[in-house]
């Protein structure tokens, strides 16, 4: 699992809500701070694609850094807030970019894959990517937090006590949920009711 946030947490956070309430030279400071673990995060999103995948990691980042411009309304609560925010927008990029390839779509013929498989998500053809989400939407309709969760441990990369952190939860809470997220998700990939 990818884990390398190595920007300090209190300057991150301030220079995110220095920006937030209007500092454009905030943004200046904030971006190469975070841009070497955003390109992290994409090369390990990227670096199994199959042959001929379109997306780079350079596209990837631009993607998500601009949608992510545009969430200047937030109060960021750290860091951990912050690269959970990028990586439900890379999420959605890559999920975006394997619909547009023409890849298959939620259920049907789609690849079927363990969870050990999904867990490596980043890694993952474009059908996987598409069963992924698929199933992290159908969690996040009956348990949003659940679905949060484990988009925070396989997208961002955040180990349990950041994701914790994030959620304003105990670590000792979170692993409980995340193994029943877990138990979930390895059934609804599998195909099982």
């Amino acid at each position: 699992m990818y884990r390398a946030m190595t920007p300090p947490s209190s300057e991150v956070t301030l220079l995110l809500n220095a920006w937030c309430q209007g500092d454009s030279q905030a943004l200046e400071r904030l971006a190469p701070l975070v841009e070497s673990e955003l390109r992290k995060l994409a090369r390990a999103y990227l670096s199994h694609e199959g042959p001929g995948h379109s997306l780079e990691p350079t596209a990837l980042i631009n993607e998500a850094y601009l949608r992510l411009i545009e969430w200047k309304a937030v109060e960021w609560q750290g860091r951990a807030h912050f690269y959970a925010v990028a990586a439900k927008l890379m999420r959605r990029v890559l999920v975006n970019h394997a619909e547009s390839r023409g890849a298959q779509k939620r259920g049907g013929s789609a690849v079927q894959v363990s969870l050990m498989e999904a867990a490596g998500v980043a890694h993952a053809p474009s059908a996987e990517i598409l069963a992924l989400n698929s199933a992290l939407d159908k969690l996040a309709q009956f348990d949003p937090r659940k679905s949060q969760l484990v988009e925070l441990r396989f997208f961002a990369g955040l180990n349990n006590e950041e994701a914790a952190e994030v959620l304003g939860s105990s670590p000792r809470t979170l692993n409980r949920e995340w193994n029943l997220a877990r138990a979930w998700l390895f059934r609804e990939l599998r195909g099982q009711s």
